[in-house]
């Protein structure tokens, strides 16, 4: 699949910080693309580079064929851009800011973006000084839709959102991907990015832990569980083990990239019974991720 967003070898450096370490990401078009990571993992700064606000230090990064930085002004043409926390000019009505920025941008994006108000059921004069947080990131996304984009980039985009009004922004992105456009979407709300997300990456320290798509990452990680006559499995050659722990003769482990035959070998062995495999919730892999990078020298 043709890729929206490439980034190759990205590395960005802040005072006393590497913010990114070689990065490197595939995003396909049509896809929604969930970046995964704690914070100071990456993700914001990757973000502000995708959006032409900072430049990379080393490396290239590319939306749409061309030079997220060198390009940003027309790009700018084709990215909607959902921050994580928004801020407009509070002092305008919902009407009036969509007015003030049409002045920005193409012939048409102010009717587009009466055209969502209206679709999100915002009264267009009301001033955002009063509008509830759901309310204000609806105007948010109506200002970045607006823009009729071929790339949505979200970062925290239902940070403080009530359980409902997340949940009806999150299908929208859904209805949005089915339009053909590709949605990047940074989020800490990991079991709702599980909903709707096609691919995922997860990030530490600026660097790339692993990036799959959801059926992929399934069948990539998987939880081996068991009962042994008391003399524990050895995992060796059963694949990068996450993760290994069990009491008595309960013994699990969480690997990444199980060798089929390996895992089957020991599945049949004398003394293992029980067995089952199964593959991780997203959350439990970002943990069994996130911790073997943290207990790496």
């Amino acid at each position: 699949m043709k890729a929206a967003i490439e980034i190759h070898k990205v590395s960005k450096f802040y005072p006393g910080k590497k913010a990114l370490d070689r990065l490197s990401l595939s995003v396909p078009a049509g896809s929604i693309f969930a970046l995964l990571g704690d914070n100071g993992a990456g993700k914001s700064t990757t973000i502000r580079i995708l959006n032409g606000l900072t430049p990379p230090d080393s490396g290239e990064a590319r939306v749409l064929g061309r030079d997220a930085w060198q390009d940003a002004s027309l790009l700018r043409q084709h990215i909607g851009y959902v921050p994580e926390r928004p801020k407009f000019y509070d002092w305008m009505s919902v009407r009036e800011i969509g007015w003030f920025t049409s002045g920005f941008q193409k012939s048409g994006y102010f009717q587009r973006y009466i055209d969502l108000i209206d679709q999100f059921l915002l009264d267009p004069g009301a001033r955002l000084s009063v509008l509830s947080k759901g309310q204000y990131a609806k105007v948010g996304l109506a200002l970045a839709l607006a823009v009729d984009p071929s790339v949505l980039i979200l970062d925290e985009p239902t940070s403080g959102l009530d359980l409902l009004v997340r949940r009806e922004f999150l299908s929208s992105m859904v209805e949005l991907a089915g339009e053909g456009r590709t949605i990047l979407i940074s989020s800490h709300q990991i079991q709702e990015v599980e909903r709707i997300a096609s691919h995922v990456a997860f990030l530490a320290h600026g660097k790339l832990l692993l990036t799959a798509t959801m059926d992929d990452l399934r069948r990539r990680l998987v939880r081996l569980e068991l009962r042994h006559d008391g003399q524990p499995p050895d995992p060796t050659g059963l694949g990068q083990v996450l993760q290994r722990n069990g009491t008595g003769r309960q013994w699990q482990a969480v690997v990444l990239d199980p060798d089929a035959n390996a895992v089957a070998a020991l599945q049949f062995a004398d003394g293992i019974t029980d067995f089952e495999q199964s593959p991780l919730t997203l959350e439990e892999a970002y943990c069994a991720l996130l911790e073997r990078k943290e207990g790496q020298p």
